[in-house]
């Protein structure tokens, strides 16, 4: 795997309130190598451990990324959807941002049918043929297709299962996590202090609830990302 530098500094972080975890009483004690403190009844994340880990996630989503490797970037609490959205958008990388359905990746066939669905639904509104339906068959129909978009929109483009799946909020997106599990699909996770950081194939402890904290996490990654498509498309 490529070593590279990746401007991760601890300043940084602690503006963006990475190091910020939950209360005490509510931590999941496979935290605790990565807990430097506690202060006023909440505990505080270890940044050089921090560094460490979005380090070599990067590396690792480099590395993909010159490989040609698709990514699934997955978090839909409202203090991560903006943010998962953008960055995705920017990376040019599969999302799901409003709700995880139960058995997207391992029941692969009928996501696929709905994508299907909606790419046809999607054809058919770009051509006009909506306007030809009768009002209560257009409504419908254009019900479907919102539904649709909000719950399939970042994947519209996606044709088979991911190679990786980058999850912010393992605890939120723990039946993501259980599928990429039971497929073999690597994951990397954004762990909070109530976390399990051994279910993830890397694991990133960090704030899982500021906005600044996820936005600086996954613009990291996003990064490296793009470096490595760069890479890929020069070196195909």
């Amino acid at each position: 795997m490529t070593r590279r530098y990746w401007n991760i500094n601890l300043e940084e972080m602690m503006e963006a309130g990475v190091h910020f975890g939950h209360g005490t009483r509510k931590w999941n004690p496979r935290m605790s190598p990565y807990i430097s403190a506690k202060c006023k009844g909440i505990h505080i994340i270890n940044l050089t451990r921090t560094a460490r880990f979005l380090s070599e996630a990067c590396d690792f989503v480099f590395d993909a990324s010159s490989r040609g490797k698709q990514f699934l970037i997955v978090g839909t609490k409202n203090k991560a959807a903006d943010s998962v959205a953008r960055a995705s958008i920017r990376a040019r990388c599969h999302y799901v941002n409003k709700k995880w359905l139960g058995g997207m990746l391992t029941n692969w066939s009928t996501t696929e049918t709905r994508l299907h669905k909606f790419r046809d639904l999607r054809m058919e509104q770009t051509a006009g043929r909506l306007a030809r339906l009768p009002k209560r068959d257009a409504t419908m129909v254009k019900r479907q297709l919102s539904h649709l978009q909000t719950y399939l929109g970042g994947i519209k483009y996606m044709t088979g299962l991911p190679d990786i799946l980058i999850i912010v909020d393992q605890q939120e997106e723990y039946t993501a996590l259980r599928e990429c599990i039971t497929l073999g699909i690597p994951t990397i996770c954004l762990i909070d202090t109530n976390c399990n950081p051994d279910l993830a194939d890397i694991s990133i402890p960090a704030n899982d609830d500021a906005i600044a904290s996820i936005r600086l996490i996954l613009t990291k990654l996003v990064f490296a990302i793009c470096e490595g498509r760069s890479s890929y498309i020069r070196n195909p």
